[in-house]
């Protein structure tokens, strides 16, 4: 194989594995968006219990 046609097959099979990995970071950047977003809604929901017991007392 020629060193041009090697360089060629390299790329060609770089790019799907390229696209995969972007794929893995861009899913984990959503996951990571959503478990902030609950974690944020839980904390909300946690200090307006804790203002209703506190005023119910």
């Amino acid at each position: 194989m020629s060193k041009s046609a090697k360089t060629k097959a390299e790329k060609m099979f770089a790019s799907p594995q390229d696209k995969g990995n972007q794929i893995a970071i861009e899913k984990e950047k959503r996951q990571q968006d959503r478990a902030e977003h609950q974690a944020m809604l839980r904390g909300l929901r946690l200090a307006k219990e804790a203002a209703e017991k506190k005023a119910a007392e």
